[in-house]
């Protein structure tokens, strides 16, 4: 396989990953959930995603499930780390870096605004109405 199709290839899963990581954040009954593409504005990662928990328990979890479905797509979590009392959890997997907020730490950061700039990457399913 040539270099250029196995890089195609590579981004594709890449991509594929972070819209199943969004869904799956959706599917857990995470809030208001974002994913942003920031590749030639970071020059940490290509892709942002965001979502807010509705308890500790549930983003834990998340950050668990999460760590699980990189391995599934070869893009196992390089790092997490999570603030002494659950409030904000980032797994990071180098393309993507995922952040899990309570409610007040979302609003706290505003990571959306830091990115303005960064492309909205439409992840929902065609039957998913919210």
């Amino acid at each position: 396989m040539a270099k250029a199709d196995a890089k195609t290839d590579e981004k594709r899963n890449t991509r594929n990953f972070v819209i199943e990581a969004a869904r799956l954040l959706k599917d857990r009954h995470c809030e208001d959930v974002s994913l942003l593409d920031v590749t030639g504005l970071s020059q940490v990662c290509d892709y942002v995603l965001i979502g807010t928990g509705t308890s500790d328990r549930q983003m834990k979890s998340l950050a668990d499930e999460l760590a699980e479905l990189g391995k599934q797509y070869n893009n196992p979590a390089f790092r997490s780390d999570r603030d002494g009392s659950l409030t904000w959890i980032v797994v990071d997997f180098v393309d993507l870096v995922a952040h899990l907020f309570e409610p007040d730490q979302r609003a706290y950061y505003d990571l959306e605004s830091l990115w303005s700039d960064a492309q909205i990457i439409q992840w929902k399913r065609t039957d998913q109405t919210d």
